[in-house]
């Protein structure tokens, strides 16, 4: 059996670390998002394929970067009589070993989530989700945490779906946001603290200038600091960037153009 890459390595870090470190309390001009109070706003969340260059840096290792390729792509369609966003999830590295799959539905009025599968070196985890708990979902055949069930005290969103949150938020100068994060199979949700630290203009690759919110969010684990950066467009509410720094490495996500080829639809040709 291969090891995993390197990319496949941190990302799983990342996932563990972030969840891991609990946030320092919130002050009263916190806002907490909660499902019961709607806040998301929902109509931001466009339907489509984004795609994002995601590579790694490690400033030891002078003459070498670790890449990846992560599509994420949202409809909104009918499961049971509502309205609900589906979204799937790809990531590409330069092997199969580091492939890793996600899908995704929720709740359109709210994105309260109902259901959530992902595969990671060919295991597969399914999990129905409501209000009040998630379960090992036994309409996956192949599920492999079927006996899961974890209890919640309130509802909470899906962590994996932390940059469509992200673009439905209320964003604007100041403001701090405490989310209720859950990260299907990991520790008990939590509450994690996201500040809107400013704003700043980036180029994309027809020379515009795109006025964007700076969101950010960091946290202590075992004695090492660890820091998000999200850039997120005022006008479109769209993730253009992301810069992450743990270990004395960075992390780097870029939007790609629209007229970078779906390679996710091209594997599915027979």
């Amino acid at each position: 059996m291969k090891i995993l890459s390197t990319a496949a390595i941190i990302y799983t870090t990342l996932a563990t670390l972030f969840l891991s470190a609990r946030p320092q309390s919130a002050s009263a001009q916190t806002d907490t998002i909660r499902l019961a109070d709607k806040r998301l706003n929902t109509a931001a969340l466009k339907p489509g394929t984004r795609q994002y260059l995601v590579y790694f840096q490690n400033p030891k290792k002078q003459k070498s970067l670790s890449f990846m390729l992560w599509l994420r792509n949202t409809q909104i369609s009918n499961r049971d009589g509502q309205k609900v966003f589906i979204t799937t999830q790809h990531w590409y590295g330069n092997d199969s070993t580091s492939y890793r799959e996600a899908y995704s539905v929720n709740r359109l009025s709210d994105f309260a989530p109902i259901y959530h599968s992902e595969t990671i070196a060919n295991k597969n985890r399914a999990y129905n989700w409501a209000a009040n708990k998630i379960t090992g979902a036994d309409s996956a055949a192949t599920n492999t945490v079927k006996n899961f069930a974890l209890d919640f005290k309130e509802p909470t969103l899906n962590w994996n779906l932390d940059i469509e949150t992200f673009e439905m938020l209320p964003l604007a100068a100041g403001k701090t946001f405490a989310i209720n994060f859950y990260d299907t199979g990991s520790i008990p949700p939590a509450y994690v603290l996201y500040k809107v630290t400013g704003s700043e203009i980036v180029t994309t690759l027809d020379n515009q200038k795109i006025d964007c919110w700076k969101l950010f969010n960091e946290s202590d684990y075992q004695g090492r600091h660890f820091t998000e950066t999200f850039w997120i467009s005022k006008k479109g509410h769209e993730l253009l960037k992301e810069e992450d720094t743990f270990n004395g490495g960075y992390r780097y996500k870029i939007k790609m153009p629209g007229l970078t080829p779906d390679v996710a639809e091209r594997f599915k040709v027979k």
